[in-house]
């Protein structure tokens, strides 16, 4: 029954895709599908999640690694709430339906993006920090990989997981070792992947050329060119008092500071060429302002924090030159027709979900009230906390890393409502009595009796201590 409540609470939650009559993609879709359909490494993005997408498509069709996706997202809502409050079939697809109707999740969920594993690390994370001792061995392994994979995917993942394990301590030094070390791995698996992809052991290669076009926006790094231009040579100097306010435009405008053909004939051109340049700019500007930049910070956290609504992700932009094309190189003709087929590929996906959307932000309000009330609860507060930090790191690692977009909020502002859900529950969170059988609450625990320990001969208290345990055996 349990497998059959998972897949059945996956079905739930991959109903988007089915009004849409095709997996949910998006232009970032493409790069993930070049990586492995071209062979293109692509320098923004780690060399994770586009190979995950092949283990599942095979350059056949994309619904199976929807499929798996929205298996993956219900069973970590069935390990949670067998953690937090017990389950069963009927309550587990309650709690999926109610996500599916009233929250981003689903969206999320049959998006083929790294966006849906920012809940999914969080759940992973919580449960191999403390319900450790109640998971099966599996369970454990299947999570551990889980986690390392959702930190490797995305880079904002990493300070989201390093925040997480940092409030693990709480709970002692195991709790929290139990969530760096998938982090260790991940660390790992990034420095490998881009040593072989881009021939540089790092955690990501290029990566100073998005915080200097979110300093640039700013203005602190505007700021740092215009003072050391024309005598440093870099160049970005062609465009000192005049960079784009926008770090999108900085970033990807054909004829921006980014993608401009260079004056120094430096090879390949593009973000590989400036990010040297890039590297000592964003190091000088936080020698020179540390104070602006850390006010800039707090302004894009802040902004990033407010938006949580779905939709940007749903319109047809940019996806006849990337996930069509991919399609094109590298899958059948009818896997072709069907995404054409599509109601986001005709550009008609995002007035049809409108309806859908309604009940989005009253859910999750009345979900935010709900945890922060939680946190009066000592019973509840572990979780609650957990759930609360998560989403405040994600708004300052996307918001202060790149520019604000509803996206980035809006796939993990559901685990409020969820956890509101769980939070009525009867039975504490942490801790918990283990049970042996998976899927079930564990009954009283029945005092039984324990051989004393092993003392020296002749000893009185050993005497005494056996009579007192005797006793307790006698009567419990």
């Amino acid at each position: 029954m349990r497998a059959v409540a998972v897949l059945a609470g996956a079905a739930l939650l991959l109903w988007p895709a089915l009004l849409n009559g095709y997996p949910l993609v998006f232009s970032d879709t493409g790069a993930f599908l070049a990586q492995t359909v071209q062979g293109w490494p692509v320098w923004d993005k780690p060399l994770v999640y586009g190979p995950l997408l092949h283990g599942f498509h095979w350059r056949v069709t994309l619904w199976p690694p929807m499929a798996a996706q929205g298996v993956a997202l219900s069973w970590l809502l069935w390990l949670t709430q067998r953690e937090v409050v017990g389950v069963r079939p009927a309550r587990h697809l309650l709690f999926c339906a109610g996500l599916a109707a009233a929250t981003a999740a689903p969206w999320f969920a049959a998006t083929l993006m790294p966006d849906w594993l920012a809940p999914a690390l969080v759940l992973a994370l919580w449960l191999l920090g403390f319900a450790w001792d109640r998971l099966a061995g599996w369970e454990r392994a299947a999570l551990g990989l889980l986690a390392m994979l959702a930190m490797a995917a995305h880079l904002s993942h990493l300070p989201l997981a390093a925040a997480l394990a940092l409030l693990a301590l709480w709970r002692g030094w195991r709790p929290a070792l139990r969530c760096a070390l998938p982090l260790a791995g991940a660390l790992a698996l990034l420095l490998t992947t881009n040593l072989w992809a881009h021939g540089r052991p790092a955690v990501s290669p290029y990566g100073a050329v998005f915080a200097l076009a979110r300093l640039a926006a700013d203005g602190p790094a505007a700021r740092t060119i215009a003072a050391h231009c024309p005598k440093a040579g870099w160049h970005l100097c062609r465009w000192a008092g005049r960079l784009p306010a926008d770090s999108d435009e900085f970033l990807w405008a054909g004829d921006g500071p980014v993608w401009a053909p260079r004056t120094d004939g430096a090879q390949p051109g593009g973000p590989i060429s400036l990010a040297p340049e890039a590297a000592t700019i964003v190091a000088e500007t936080l020698r020179r302002e540390p104070l602006a930049v850390l006010r800039a910070a707090l302004a894009n956290a802040w902004a990033q924090l407010r938006l949580v609504r779905v939709g940007d992700t749903l319109g047809k932009e940019n996806l006849e030159a990337s996930v069509a094309r991919q399609l094109a190189l590298g899958f059948p003709a009818g896997e072709q027709a069907r995404f054409a087929a599509s109601l986001q590929a005709r550009g008609m996906l995002r007035d049809a979900a409108q309806p859908f959307l309604a009940l989005h932000l009253a859910a999750l309000l009345l979900g935010a009230a709900g945890v922060l009330l939680a946190l009066r609860d000592p019973r509840r507060r572990g979780f609650a906390a957990w759930v609360i930090l998560a989403v405040l790191v994600n708004a300052a690692a996307t918001g202060a890393l790149s520019k604000p977009h509803h996206r980035y909020q809006a796939r993990i502002v559901w685990l409020l409502p969820f956890a509101a859900l769980l939070i009525p529950g009867k039975g504490p969170a942490l801790p918990r009595t283990p049970s042996r059988q998976a899927g079930t609450r564990p009954g009283p625990v029945r005092a039984t009796p324990s051989p004393a320990p092993a003392l020296p001969r002749g000893s009185a208290w050993r005497g005494a201590r056996t009579g007192r345990r005797c006793r307790a055996a006698g009567t419990a």
